[in-house]
Formats: structure tokens, sequence, C-alpha cells
């Protein structure tokens, strides 16, 4: 029994940031009742990053516990938009595009969830069916002066940017939703809270018992300062490959080394508390604490054999200044080259200004030379390492 308290306990409060209705949640989750615990997703790209994991491993702990777990892709609603923190209005997706992204969410989304446990759901499912007097007859239920006062709208009129129409209806029809799913939990993120609220009030004009909310933080990028996001290009994909995410997850601030702790890791807040104090105490430094921390990251999606390569990896290349034991080769087809045209052509680089910016940047060295003359003719004679930065390298093999 003191297992199953401690179990919901955690499930309500670590990485949390707040519940509606938390008294309500915990009695039913003691009650023993299966919930039916939704979590919502608009396939509008096809990567899910680390700060998409926090939701799902917090579904993972309700699918542990024996709920169920109901994956819905918003393949209708990706087509409208979530305004939900966009200073202008969405670009809408096509159907086929919508299709093509859902596709890769559900493989991602599978290296967290059991997905042979879950129900997966679509919400064409019931919005191909309904017509516009259902539109209107859901619309009616609702205020536009209820609508409008979220932050985003209030933030776009003030800067004289519209907002439209579709965008009204999002949280009425992402509401609607729960009520076909008979959710009893609906978890998103912070900013997600005005929506999640929503599907409370839809479920109560449905005479429906509402559902309880469940909102969870988002995560910072690697840049220390934003959410994790691909627009701002401080993400880390979950299907980065090994050694990457590893290196990637190195490169946070140490300012993050706990939320990433108690977010994207299994470590219990006791064990945290320990490395804490050998950090503060102890000479245990922060670069082994975020060390530690992206391997047991890279072992949550490859297991614990790539995340000790990994490692072991990164250790080697960036701190014994060693090789990566597999560097990309290309083979010359000229015996000398303009440093610029060596790097485009070795496609180390995306174009020769990116090139030359490295250079004067004292980012580029060959054979562990550093580079700053971008005039500079090198010679290929035998085999050489290119190194731009700290993570990317390529071997030139000299022409035949």
């Amino acid at each position: 029994m003191k297992i199953q308290e401690d179990k919901i306990k955690e499930l309500l409060e670590r990485g949390v940031e707040e519940v509606i209705d938390k008294n309500h949640l915990e009695t039913a989750l003691k009650s023993g009742k299966k919930l039916r615990v939704k979590f919502g997703i608009d396939p509008t790209s096809p990567d899910l990053h680390l700060g998409h994991s926090i939701p799902l491993r917090k579904l993972r702990q309700f699918q542990d516990m024996g709920h169920q777990v109901i994956l819905l892709i918003g393949d209708f609603t990706a087509q409208i938009g979530d305004p939900t923190g966009k200073s202008s209005t969405r670009k809408t997706l096509t159907e086929k595009e919508v299709e093509e992204n859902m596709k890769e969410y559900t493989r991602q989304a599978g290296k967290i969830l059991d997905l042979k446990k879950i129900e997966l759901r679509y919400n064409n499912e019931w919005y191909k069916k309904r017509g516009v007097d259902f539109a209107i007859q859901l619309a009616s239920k609702f205020t536009f002066a209820r609508l409008i006062e979220r932050d985003d709208f209030q933030k776009r009129i003030k800067a004289d940017i519209d907002v439209s129409m579709n965008e009204l209806i999002y949280p009425l029809l992402q509401g609607y939703d729960s009520v076909e799913l008979k959710a009893d939990v609906e978890l998103g993120g912070t900013d997600q809270k005005f929506n999640l609220l929503y599907g409370r009030k839809v479920q109560k004009k449905y005479k429906i018992p509402e559902q309880d909310v469940m909102t969870l933080p988002l995560l910072i990028g690697t840049d220390g300062v934003n959410k994790m996001s691909k627009s701002l290009g401080n993400f880390i994909k979950i299907t980065e490959e090994p050694e990457k995410m590893f290196g990637l997850l190195m490169s946070i601030p140490d300012s993050l080394i706990w939320s990433y702790y108690h977010l994207l890791t299994s470590v219990s807040d006791i064990e945290i508390e320990k490395i804490k104090e050998k950090v503060r105490h102890y000479g245990f430094s922060p670069m082994q604490a975020k060390i530690d921390l992206s391997k047991e990251i890279v072992k949550n999606f490859y297991g614990e054999k790539e995340a000790e390569k990994a490692r072991t990896e990164f250790e080697n290349v960036f701190q014994k200044k060693e090789l990566p034991s597999e560097i990309t080769e290309w083979q010359a087809k000229r015996g000398e080259y303009n440093i610029l045209d060596l790097l485009f052509e070795s496609r180390i680089v995306p174009s020769k200004t990116e090139g030359k910016r490295m250079i004067l940047g004292k980012a580029v060295e060959i054979n562990g030379q550093p580079k700053n003359d971008w005039q500079e003719i090198i010679k290929i004679e035998n085999e050489m390492v290119i190194r731009i930065g700290k993570r990317k390298f390529v071997k030139i093999i000299p022409p035949k």
C-alpha cells in the first residue's frame, strides 16, 4: 500500500507544475479506478525532441500504474493551427503533410510509451462526420469575450496583428475531443493551460464529468534561455544518434543540470540531492555530474551499452582530444584546393561563406593544426582530418 502511495505522490508531484483538481485526482488514483488519460498532439512537424518527452514520460507513469493512456493525434486540428504562443496565425497544413508527420510522431512516441497498450485515436474520426451545424452549436455555448481574453490574443491585438476565427474555435475543438474520448485526465505543457481548462468547460456544457488537468514544465533548450524548440535551434531530437545526443547534452549550461535530471531521468529525488551535495561540498565537478546525466538520458533511449559507448566516445574526443572512432570519408578529386573549396566540396560546411566564418572564428583545424587564412592552398598528399568546432569531422582521402 505504501509503495502505491509513493507512486501516486511521484505521479502527482515530480515534474508537475499544477494539477486541477489535485485532491479529486489523488482520490481517483487511490480508488483503484482505471482512468482515461488523454494527451493530444498536433503533428505539425515530423520530429519529437526532449521537450516532448516530458509529457510522454508522465503518460508512461500512468500507463505503468494500469491506467488507459489515450494518444490523440490531432489530424483535423493540425490543419487549423493551435494559436498557443504564436505571434501570428500559423500556416495550415495539408492532409498529406499531417499524414506523414503522424507516422513519425507515433513511431517516435513508441520509444517511451508501450504502443501495444495505448488507445491511439485521431480527431478526424468525429470531425469528418460533423457539419456546419455542429460548429455553430459548439460555438454558441461560449462567448467571444472569454475566448479572446487569452494572453496570446491580447498581445497580438495590441500589436495590431490579426487573430483568425479558426484560432478562436481551436480551444473549443480541443475541448470537445475530451467529450468524445470521455477523458478523466488531460496532460499538457504550462503553455497549454488555457486549452486544457477549456476541455473541462466543454465537458461541463455537455453534462459529463470534468477532466482533471495536469500541466507540466516546458524544457529549457540547450541555449539555457528559451524553451526547447526546433525554430530556435536549441533542441535535441529523441532520434538523435547516441554519440551526438550525448555531445549535445554536454553542451547545456550547468544551470540546467538539475532540471534535466528531474524532468528527463528516473533518478530518484534523493539520489539527485546526493549528487548536488557532492558538487557543492565534496569536489565533484559539474562536468562529471553532466556526464552522468547525459549517460542516463541516452540510456533511456538506447540502453546501457550504447550510452556507455557514447560516454567513452565523448571522453576520447573532447577530453583526451582523440579522433572519433568513426569519421566520414571524402575522396579528393585533385591534389590541391583552396581551403574554402575543400571545406565546401567535402560537405563539412554548407557554403563557402560559412567556411570563411568558421576559419575567421578560429574553429577550423587540419590534422590538429589551427587554420586562420581563408585563402590558404591545401595540398593533399596523404590522408588528413578536418575538424570544425567540437563535433564535425571529415577524413580527406588523396586523389587516386
